[in-house]
Formats: C-alpha cells, sequence, structure tokens
C-alpha cells in the first residue's frame, strides 16, 4: 500500500467523525432546528453513489470512508426528522 492509499484511509476514518459528533449533540439536546436538511440530504445521497464508485474501482480507501460517512449522514437525517420541531 502507497503512503498515500494509508494517508486516505487514515483521513477516511476521521473525517466522517464530524457526523458522529453532530449526531451525537442531537441526541444530547434534542434538538436540531438549527441543522441543514437539505445539506444532509444531499450528502446522504450523494455519498453513497461515491462509495459504490469506490466498489466498482475496487478503492479501499474511497470504500470504507463513504461507508462511514454514509452511516454518519444517515443517522444525522434521521435525527433531524425525529427532533426537527420539538
Amino acid at each position: 500500500m502507497k503512503i498515500i492509499e494509508i494517508l486516505a484511509l487514515i483521513m477516511g476514518f476521521l473525517m466522517p467523525a464530524g457526523y458522529y459528533f453532530q449526531a451525537w449533540r442531537i441526541a444530547k439536546t434534542k434538538l436540531a432546528h438549527d441543522i441543514s436538511l437539505p445539506m444532509y440530504a444531499i450528502l446522504s445521497l450523494g455519498m453513497p453513489i461515491w462509495m459504490i464508485y469506490g466498489i466498482y474501482i475496487n478503492d479501499w480507501p474511497i470504500i470504507t470512508s463513504f461507508l462511514l460517512g454514509t452511516i454518519g449522514a444517515w443517522l444525522v437525517l434521521a435525527l433531524i426528522f425525529i427532533y426537527r420541531n420539538k
């Protein structure tokens, strides 16, 4: 594995962490009125496409990064719908 692939894999684990921190904040405060629904809707649709592309080209850093990102974005999106009007 080349150094750039190793760096991409490391960042692929770190970057999606932001979604989980956002999900944690929503779950903890039970507030989501200030979270952008369109942004997370677009991310929730685009990330699986990138993951599928990673599978198509057999690129594990892309696959893992976008798998974690997809799950995180879907989690935030679900929490937005649960706590949007509370």
